[in-house]
């Protein structure tokens, strides 16, 4: 049976969401799991989360025995036998020739910022920002949307065949007493989205332009080219 996990995850943790050489990726903890309840399988996830990054609604999909018909209960076992800081939302049975990376047609990622100082429960889950101009920012994040070759805005080494990517829509606004980015693409580069976030804060802070922005994204001169805080950035929704 092949079956879709939607999940989330604290990722100050982990050493990102695939398998890592130590066994400290996200994956890892999922096969661990798996295995206790004899379940052999490849988990094939939507996409890649870096080093500390956080998840609220990731998807991998798994080919699971047919016998485990009753999917409330696989949730309720598995997790119990995985850390408290890796939860499985919801377990669904979805087609053969589902594939959560190539059947996604969109994924959501939200960064969230603070001007309120940090304390000890919430620094590893949002930024800290001094001061806040939500005009300057939410101008400039509608650069982003549309087609665009994302070179300027990733880390090398991700191994993409193309660095072009497709942004849907962009939005910045505040809930309560916190401030988010939200971002949605048909696919990210390597730290793409915090390096986009970056750069609207240096705006934010008046040390760059919507002019710098627009000529790192037409790649006429890279300017910027340090990534935001891992802390602060989720992976909200896929969208199939």
């Amino acid at each position: 049976m092949n079956a879709k996990f939607q999940i989330s995850y604290d990722g100050t943790a982990y050493q990102g969401s695939q398998t890592q050489p130590n066994g400290l990726g996200v994956e890892d903890f999922l096969q661990i799991a798996f295995k206790q309840l004899n379940i052999n399988t490849k988990i094939i996830l939507s996409g890649r989360t870096d080093k500390e990054v956080h998840a609220s609604g990731q998807v991998f999909n798994a080919i699971i025995p047919d016998f485990w018909k009753d999917l409330k209960k696989l949730k309720e076992i598995l997790n119990k036998h995985l850390p408290i800081n890796i939860r499985i939302n919801k377990i669904s049975k979805v087609c053969d020739d589902f594939h959560a990376r190539y059947s996604a047609k969109k994924r959501v990622y939200r960064y969230i910022i603070t001007t309120k100082q940090l304390n000890a429960f919430n620094a590893k889950y949002i930024t800290y920002v001094k001061n806040i101009d939500e005009e300057k920012i939410s101008e400039a994040i509608k650069l982003f949307e549309g087609i665009h070759d994302f070179e300027y805005f990733h880390k090398k080494g991700s191994g993409n065949k193309t660095t072009i990517r497709k942004v849907f829509s962009t939005n910045f606004y505040k809930y309560k007493d916190i401030y988010v980015f939200k971002f949605c693409a048909n696919g990210y580069l390597r730290s793409q989205i915090r390096l986009m976030v970056g750069f609207l804060l240096k705006i934010n802070e008046g040390k760059l332009t919507k002019k710098d922005l627009l000529s790192q994204l037409k790649k006429e001169k890279y300017i910027f080219k340090t990534p935001a805080s891992a802390y602060g950035l989720y992976l909200a929704k896929v969208y199939y």
